[in-house]
């Protein structure tokens, strides 16, 4: 079977990236020889749509199942209309992932986990400004976070699911910090 994982680099030890439509990478698994195809995600620095424009690339490699960290409603769309089956709350490596998807430790979602704009740093935060945090729950719903939104649930998280969570967050920041330091000094020159 062939899986893609969002992934912060190009390799099967890379950390999953929690963000499906704005990962840097999608690491595509095959299950049964662990052979892999890295591509970069070039939506992940789109003004909109980033979500719909990952999915498209997914789906236009055959893939059956995503593994990511949470998914929003217009990736849950397109993936769902291609009939690609959605698993999220992966963290630890891509092979990790892999391994407790294999094991049936990480199950399939009926709607999406997030809402729109998610990933961009728009809500979700804790409470001070903007910010990709992992949000505030009541009872094992994501808070809404614009007016009318709904509540989504989640699956609920160990505390060392969310501690490797947090610090793949906190990796794929660095590595953002990282890519626009390196790109000020190329324009500063």
């Amino acid at each position: 079977m062939k899986v893609a994982v969002s992934a912060v680099g190009p390799s099967l030890d890379a950390s999953v990236d929690p963000r499906f439509g704005r990962c840097a990478y999608f690491v595509i698994v095959d299950t049964e020889t662990m052979q892999f195809e890295a591509l970069e995600n070039q939506a992940r620095y789109a003004g909109g749509g980033a979500g719909i424009q990952a999915a498209q690339t997914v789906a236009s490699k055959g893939v059956q199942v995503v593994l990511t960290g949470q998914v929003g409603p217009n990736a849950y769309q397109a993936l769902s209309a291609v009939g690609i089956q959605i698993v999220t709350g992966a963290y630890g490596t891509v092979r990790e992932a892999v391994m407790k998807f294999k094991s049936g430790e990480l199950k399939g979602i009926s709607a999406p986990t997030v809402p729109m704009h998610y990933g961009m740093g728009y809500g979700m935060g804790m409470g001070r400004g903007r910010g990709m945090g992992m949000g505030r729950r009541a009872g094992g719903f994501m808070q809404a976070t614009y007016p009318g939104a709904p509540m989504m649930p989640t699956p609920p998280m160990t505390k060392e699911q969310e501690i490797q969570m947090l610090r793949n967050q906190m990796k794929v920041l660095q590595d953002q910090l990282e890519q626009i330091k390196k790109r000020l000094r190329e324009l500063e020159r």
